[in-house]
């Protein structure tokens, strides 16, 4: 089964219309017919929106198979809509330079102590 398979599945069980799908991801109605005719697959820009939008793991969309339970390995990074609390965090944090991190996270530390 291919990536655009997969979405086309996930539309069809959350009974979203394609365009509602172009609508929330921003990908035109054009392009998400032509994955389902040329049987052509999203660019990688569009994959992370299209899980956003989706509600499923760019591990699913790209492979089919979830991590689920005990099995597999677990992955050390998490992927974040830069648009949320916690993305604005990330940017901020970015625009610091090494000193102003490094302070940053003792503050952190600091707090995490105080709370336990």
């Amino acid at each position: 089964m291919t990536i655009s398979d997969r979405i086309f599945e996930k539309l069809k069980e959350l009974n979203m219309p394609q365009k509602r799908f172009s609508e929330e991801t921003g990908i035109s109605q054009s392009t998400i017919s032509e994955w389902k005719s040329k049987g052509t697959n999203p660019t990688s820009e569009k994959i992370l929106v299209i899980c956003k939008v989706l509600n499923v793991t760019p591990e699913w969309l790209l492979s089919g198979i979830e991590n689920t339970g005990g099995r597999g390995n677990n992955t050390d990074w998490y992927v974040v809509d830069k648009n949320t609390e916690i993305g604005l965090l990330i940017k901020a944090y970015h625009s610091l330079d090494a000193k102003q991190r490094e302070r940053l996270k003792g503050y952190l530390e600091g707090m995490i102590i105080k709370l336990e």
